[in-house]
């Protein structure tokens, strides 16, 4: 039974992954699931000087899911090289590592000091994170600045480049189409869907940023529907993510076209999903007599 897909000439040994800023660098989570049973870890984001983030309160509750406003908080190129890396050394997993930045000149740094790192397999550009006010939103709903970032970062990278598209957009398949005529090597969606929160009884919003990013199995519905219309517009591979709670929701991104998935909020309430998702997998493909994962994928026309 073959469970392994291919990225970019980068080759997985299963469909599922984590979905980034849900699962650290794989440090803390170490405890709970074995890294070496994932298709690969995707590490939160990363910047090339620290981020502090939003003020607090920044995760509220919410029903099927929950709103974050983190703002992107990370402790710096260097801190992660020297700690986070150096950790995912030990484990036999793909790494995928996500970068944010504030301006084109900040990805690019990031983009270039991870060219010397071995154990980074593959780069997953946030340009589309909701809840930070500068760049994320201007590069990540426009498809001309989409282009530019996905040509330049390109220009730079030594690693297979995967794009992390917005659902906060008017049509999903243009950018799908942007990305991919930029050169990117994969896309990947969706990132959080922009959302609210008021307490009525203190009467203020739940977070102090006011909006936040909605994840987890409300939106994955939604989530569902705009990878089979990416996967069904461009020849890249495509990474689906979006409420996945369960093996049954993974290969209902399979089959919509999605090559892999990631798991993200679930992380939270069940740290052990991403192996049951992939446990899961693996009873279905025995149970209906799937020899080959390329079965599923994109099966649903």
């Amino acid at each position: 039974m073959n469970t392994s897909v291919t990225i970019a000439g980068v080759t997985f040994q299963n469909p599922v992954m984590t979905a980034s800023g849900t699962f650290g660098s794989g440090m803390e989570y170490g405890e709970f699931v074995d890294l070496n049973r994932l298709g690969a870890v995707v590490t939160k984001g990363v910047a090339n000087v620290p981020w502090q983030g939003n003020e607090t309160p920044r995760v509220a509750e919410t029903y099927g899911g929950m709103l974050n406003a983190i703002g992107l908080q990370n402790p710096g190129i260097d801190t992660f090289i020297a700690r986070d890396l150096a950790f995912l050394q030990d484990y036999d997993t793909r790494v995928i590592v996500n970068v944010c930045g504030r301006s084109i000149e900040d990805y690019l740094e990031v983009v270039e000091r991870l060219g010397d790192e071995k154990r980074v397999d593959l780069l997953e550009i946030n340009v589309s994170c909701p809840n930070v006010k500068e760049g994320a939103i201007a590069f990540g709903q426009k498809t001309e600045a989409l282009e530019e970032i996905t040509r330049r970062i390109k220009e730079k990278a030594v690693q297979p480049v995967i794009m992390k598209l917005s659902p906060n957009v008017t049509d999903i398949v243009e950018m799908a189409k942007a990305a991919e005529a930029a050169g990117a090597d994969a896309i990947s969606l969706i990132n959080t869907i922009t959302g609210m929160k008021i307490d009525i009884y203190r009467k203020k919003f739940a977070l102090a940023n006011k909006t936040g990013g909605l994840s987890g199995p409300a939106i994955k519905p939604v989530a569902v529907r705009m990878v089979y219309q990416a996967a069904h517009a461009v020849s890249i591979p495509v990474i689906g993510m979006g409420g996945i709670a369960n093996a049954e929701d993974a290969i209902e991104f399979l089959m919509a076209g999605a090559t892999a998935v990631a798991v993200g909020a679930m992380n939270f309430v069940n740290p052990y999903t991403t192996v049951e998702t992939i446990e899961g997998i693996e009873a279905y493909m025995k149970q209906q007599k799937v020899e080959d994962i390329h079965e599923l994928i994109g099966c649903v026309e």
